[in-house]
C-alpha cells in the first residue's frame, strides 16, 4: 500500500453519468488485475474506491459512475489538477487457474477491472470471451476496447435495445475453461447459479478505510469473515456464502 500525488490527464465522459479518468503517478504498487485505489477528495471524510481500469509504466486509469457527491466532485476535474491516491489495495485475480479459454462477465461499472485482466490473459496466450452487461444501449462502455485487444465480446443488454436481450448469463458461450467476474451483486448471484466451473468474484462493497483497518466491509465465507478491502475484493466461488 502507497499513498502519493497522482496528476490528472484525462477525464472525459464515456456515457451521460460514467467517466475516463488517466492519471499519471507511481503505479509501481499496483501489480495485479482487480485491485483497486482509494482517492481522497476535497472536503470528504471517507476516500472513494474506485476498480483500477489499465495501467502502463507512469500512468493509471480508472472508469467511475457518478453516483454522489464525491465522483460527481471527480467528474467536474480536469486535467493538470492533482489527487491523492492510496494505491496497491485487494488481492486481485489469479490468472494462473484460468485454463486454455476463460470468460469475463462484466456488469455496468463491474466492466472496467476486467479489461486489464483480458489484456494480462490475452499476452499469456489464452483465448478470452467477455460478456458485458448493461441495462440499455446508451449506457455501452469499453465494448471496442475489448475487441480491439483480441476478445471475443458480447453484449447484453436488459431492454434488448442493444446486443442479446437480458443478462449476461443470458449470453454465455457454450464452452469456456474458468471465469472471472465484476457487478452489482444480483449479477453475480444470477452468475453463480448458472456457470458450470469453478471462477473468481469482485465484490462492490461500501468501504471505510479501504486497507482492513475498520471492518466495515466483511462478509461472511466458508472460512469466517474477510474483509472486502483487504482479503478481497475478489473471492473464489466456492469459499462464497451468500446472505438470504
Amino acid at each position: 500500500m502507497k499513498v502519493s500525488m497522482f496528476t490528472i490527464r484525462e477525464n472525459t465522459a464515456l456515457t451521460k453519468n460514467v467517466y475516463r479518468m488517466v492519471l499519471e503517478g507511481d503505479v509501481s504498487e499496483i501489480t495485479r488485475p482487480g485491485t483497486f485505489v482509494n482517492i481522497r477528495l476535497s472536503g470528504l471524510y471517507l476516500r472513494r474506491p474506485i476498480s483500477v481500469n489499465d495501467t502502463d509504466e507512469t500512468t493509471l486509469t480508472i472508469i467511475y459512475k457518478v453516483v454522489g457527491k464525491g465522483t460527481g466532485q471527480m467528474a467536474a476535474m480536469t486535467a493538470g489538477e492533482e489527487l491523492e491516491v492510496m494505491t496497491g489495495l485487494g488481492n486481485g485475480y489469479d490468472t494462473a487457474v484460468s485454463g486454455d479459454h476463460p470468460l469475463l462477465l462484466g456488469g455496468g461499472v463491474g466492466v472496467p477491472p476486467l479489461y486489464k485482466l483480458a489484456k494480462e490473459l490475452i499476452a499469456q496466450g489464452k483465448k478470452v470471451s467477455v460478456v458485458l452487461g448493461f441495462n440499455t444501449a446508451d449506457e455501452v462502455f469499453c465494448e471496442e476496447e475489448f475487441k480491439a485487444i483480441g476478445c471475443d465480446t458480447v453484449v447484453a443488454t436488459a431492454d434488448g435495445s442493444y446486443g442479446v436481450k437480458g443478462f449476461v448469463t443470458d449470453a454465455l458461450p457454450e464452452e469456456y475453461t474458468y471465469f472471472y467476474t465484476c457487478g452489482p451483486e444480483p449479477m453475480l448471484k444470477a452468475v453463480y447459479k448458472t456457470t458450470t466451473t469453478s471462477g473468481q468474484f469482485s465484490f462492490e462493497e461500501r468501504m471505510g478505510c479501504g486497507f482492513g483497518a475498520c471492518m466495515g466491509c466483511s462478509c461472511h465465507t466458508v472460512t469466517g469473515y474477510k474483509r472486502i478491502c483487504k482479503d478481497g475484493p475478489v473471492l473464489v466461488k466456492e469459499e462464497i456464502l451468500w446472505n438470504a
